[in-house]
């Protein structure tokens, strides 16, 4: 990758969260809010089994640099909490979010305190956009959210 793309420093994260069916998609884990700003989503309970995986992750970040040696910002929000279907525990994050327009689309997953807290989290730190809640219990079935479903399509 670095010679490739030319990169001097490339971050490689851990484990994916539970119910992710790509063992890792960075768009569930941690994403860009700025040039010098990386999100990255925590649990905070250690009987969760997204709490090592995602600790693991934060520590990687924090030892990432940019291209001139400076550490960037990470700002930690809370996952949702265990979002099932059928069973089946399903990839909930917050970092799935999408910008748009001068606003930014977060998923919410009906967890009313960390719904809440992660939108006034990335509010705070986006004072110029409008952080706009979206409710994605329906939509997380497809294991994805908001970002996911932004994705191109394949002409066939």
């Amino acid at each position: 990758m670095k010679e490739y793309y030319g990169q001097r420093h490339v971050c490689w994260l851990g484990e994916g969260i539970a119910g992710d069916d790509t063992d890792g998609h960075v768009a569930d884990l941690a994403r860009f809010i700025s040039p010098t700003t990386i999100v990255t989503g925590v649990e905070e309970d250690p009987k969760d089994e997204n709490h090592e995986v995602l600790r693991d992750n934060l520590r990687r970040l924090k030892g990432l640099r940019d291209q001139d040696g400076k550490p960037f910002e990470i700002v930690e929000i809370p996952m949702p909490g265990v979002v099932k279907h059928q069973e089946q525990r399903l990839p909930a994050t917050y970092v799935n979010f999408y910008f748009v327009n001068g606003a930014l689309l977060v998923p919410v997953y009906r967890n009313r305190r960390n719904d809440r807290r992660a939108v006034e989290i990335l509010q705070g730190k986006l004072p110029k956009h409008q952080v706009i809640p979206i409710d994605c219990v329906e939509l997380i079935w497809g294991l994805g959210a908001i970002h996911c479903l932004t994705q191109q399509q394949p002409r066939g």
